[in-house]
């Protein structure tokens, strides 16, 4: 009988070795399905006939093979590997992280087909005009024109219903679609005409193919990075190759699928959370058949199983959206470029406003740092002016200069974007008595008030309280609101301009399903329109009718504890800013603040992100702070506050005792209680990465005996972006 050593998704790092009979073939990276106490669970095999096993008397045997082939394959297998370790995470749950649900959940492959849409013969012989009481029955049928669409492809773009109408009116038909490789059919759209630069850019990538070069394209908002993306990707298509292009949210998915559908005449698919666990995994298998050419999606595409992956895209390199904050913590941008190392591609990392770690990599020449100068149309960056709000009266929160401003432009048929980063009616509630606040329970913060659900809603643990009818300190009944968000935004902004369209951009208005595709739609048509919304706004949309942003509020980010806040606050207004002025007209931005000397606006107004990024690496560099130095994070959370900083001082006298370790804590989190529970962090910096990662293994190794460490929830956090 042969060992077989499985990864099983539990929090424990180790792996467990079960017995193969002799009938039971297995391929390392395959599933397994084996007994674990009274439970079954689905492992993936990671080695056999290891030397080191346990007696084979002691050993349980594995209760079936589920694939014939694997699952994880060799490069994907390195990879996972390498994450596993560099964030010492255990490897089983890293590895099912890696898997779509339905095959976590060990279902069997082959009873998952594909499917493909086609016109029947009753569909070939209709006309537009058959269609002229639904336009999207009539899109849903021109896409067909040119033959069979995969399910999954067709799906992206139209609903569900659309294809249940026309296949009830005998119009179109679904058959099986065998997996094999895609077959490129040239362009739908010929190619736009590069500037200079774009054509630098397009050059480089292209030199760099077959071989792995991290890039960076750095090009100011509305320069035409989407073309230059889309220029680079159209030989390695001719090829046969593979491309993924990952977008830091889900908001962004819908629009760059569509500006790459109408240009390639290849399969694009796209992947995210709100796709159902059968599209997921029809996603996988078309990406590990080939039969797709380009995959967009969010930070967990980096995991799917391409079969001739030639070019990865990170478009908004420096969002925080590509860390994930739970479980697994890793950051696919890393992550991406440790992929593509080993598939041996190149890597193309693009922003307006690129990461301090990308721009200290471009200085070490580990990234070809690739500029793009001006927008594509020629169009002039927009005109910043700062709105000081000392001694003002303020309507609902704007100054009458911004009020003058807002006018102006909604009389010349223009479109003016408010960014409020404040998602429901007001912060909280106040007693016009005694002056309580309504606060969450379970956190140290104070619950937002969403006047059109009527609750109070926690932002941070998600507790949703009934808005109570009197103070519960002294009983008055005069409670209101305090501060402003978008939503009371919107009801003042009604009040003001009755005659204007508005559309607010949150996630309380995006929820539902098509919601934020039928907003950004709306946008697109001319005529005058407020759009106001939080950070949503600020992810790359292109509003060509735009001509005014108006910064609502810029105090609240000015002073934070957070050494990343400067960068992350540069990030946002930069990129806020840039959605002004993409059209025919110039574009205008007012920054309403009450300090308009501070140094930071300063510096973004008169020199721009690239020399505030440039002289803020530098800053970094004389305090010792990431990326010059490297950066571990220790959270504790307990329903007592003393467990946590006990557990952490413990913590704290071991790693004093390792060379090269500076130490900062340990502390209470800025927000002291999330969820009911305290929470305190230990920060661990060293300038040489192997040297903290060997302090953390021993640290790993040795709080697992702890006692106190049974009593209390901890995480390990490498390279942390929150630090809340």
């Amino acid at each position: 009988m042969s060992v077989i050593r499985v990864a099983l998704p539990l929090p424990l790092r180790q792996h467990f070795d079960y017995l193969l009979t002799a009938d039971q073939q297995v391929q390392i990276g395959s599933r397994l399905r084996v007994p674990f106490g009274k439970r079954e669970l689905i492992g993936i095999a990671w080695q056999l006939n290891p030397t080191d096993h346990y007696p084979l008397a002691q050993l349980k045997p594995v209760i079936s093979v589920i694939d014939s082939q694997p699952v994880i394959h060799e490069t994907l297998r390195q990879l996972l590997t390498f994450a596993a370790e560099y964030y010492h995470h255990p490897l089983g749950e890293v590895l099912t992280a890696a898997l779509p649900a339905l095959l976590r959940e060990g279902k069997d492959l082959a009873d998952y087909q594909q499917y493909a849409w086609q016109l029947t013969p009753a569909g070939v012989q209709a006309s537009p005009a058959d269609f002229k009481r639904s336009a999207r029955q009539l899109a849903l049928w021109q896409a067909l024109q040119d033959g069979q669409v995969p399910a999954l492809e067709l799906q992206a773009s139209h609903s569900r219903s659309t294809l249940k109408q026309l296949a009830d009116k005998n119009l179109i038909e679904q058959l099986t679609l065998p997996l094999r490789p895609y077959t490129q059919r040239g362009l739908k759209q010929p190619a736009l005409q590069l500037t200079a630069d774009q054509a630098l850019a397009v050059t480089a990538i292209n030199q760099a193919a077959e071989y792995f070069q991290s890039l960076l394209l750095e090009g100011v908002t509305g320069s035409g990075k989407t073309e230059v993306y889309l220029q680079a990707i159209a030989p390695l298509l001719d090829a046969g190759k593979q491309v993924l292009v990952i977008v830091p949210e889900i908001g962004l998915t819908p629009q760059t699928l569509a500006r790459f559908q109408s240009r390639f005449q290849a399969p694009v698919l796209c992947w995210h959370s709100n796709l159902t666990d059968t599209e997921r995994l029809n996603c996988w298998q078309q990406t590990q058949a080939g039969s797709t050419a380009i995959v967009i999606g969010t930070r967990s595409a980096l995991f799917l199983p391409f079969a001739r992956l030639s070019l990865i895209i990170i478009d908004e390199e420096h969002d925080q959206s590509l860390k994930q904050q739970d479980g697994f913590r890793y950051h696919a941008r890393d992550l991406a470029i440790k992929r593509a190392a080993i598939e041996q591609c190149p890597i193309l990392l693009g922003s307006a406003t690129p990461s301090l770690e990308s721009l200290y990599n471009c200085q070490q020449k580990r990234f070809i740092h690739l500029s793009l100068h001006n927008r594509a149309g020629g169009q002039a960056m927009p005109r910043y002016q700062l709105v000081d709000l000392k001694q003002q009266v303020l309507q609902f929160g704007l100054a009458s200069q911004t009020l003058q401003y807002i006018r102006q432009q909604l009389q010349q048929g223009m479109q003016v974007m408010l960014f409020l980063n404040r998602r429901g009616f007001a912060p909280a509630l106040s007693c016009q008595e005694c002056g309580w606040l309504t606060e969450c329970h379970r956190c140290s913060a104070f619950t937002t008030y969403h006047k059109q659900s009527r609750q109070l809603v926690c932002h941070h643990c998600g507790a949703i309280k009934a808005v109570p009818r009197q103070c519960t300190q002294c009983g008055s009944a005069r409670l209101a609101p305090v501060g402003q968000g978008t939503e009371q935004l919107e009801e003042n902004l009604q009040q003001l301009f009755p005659d204007v369209a508005i559309t607010r951009l949150d996630r309380d208005t995006t929820r539902r399903k098509g919601a934020l595709a039928s907003a950004l739609d709306s946008i697109n048509q001319s005529g005058p329109r407020l759009i106001l919304g939080t950070q949503m706004l600020a992810k790359g949309h292109h509003f060509p009718f735009v001509t005014l942003v108006v910064i609502v509020d810029v105090d609240g980010a000015l002073y934070s504890s957070d050494f990343r806040a400067p960068e992350q606050l540069g990030q946002l207004l930069t990129q806020v800013a840039g959605r002004a002025g993409r059209g025919s007209n110039p574009g205008t931005v007012l920054l309403q603040t009450h300090y308009p000397e501070h140094a930071l606006l300063q510096d973004i107004i008169q020199n721009g992100y690239a020399a505030f990024a440039r002289s803020a690496l530098l800053e970094r560099q004389h305090t010792r702070l990431p990326p010059y130095q490297h950066l571990a994070l220790f959270r504790a959370e307990a329903l007592q506050s003393t467990l946590c900083q006990q557990w952490l001082t413990e913590l704290a006298a071991l790693a004093k005792t390792m060379p090269g370790l500076e130490l900062l804590g340990p502390l209470s989190s800025p927000m002291e209680k999330r969820a009911g529970k305290y929470r305190w962090q230990l920060q661990i910096y060293s300038n040489q990465r192997p040297l903290l990662h060997l302090a953390l293994t021993s640290l790993l190794k040795a709080l697992q005996h702890w006692p106190l460490s049974r009593q209390l929830k901890w995480q390990l956090d490498i390279d942390p972006i929150d630090l809340s």
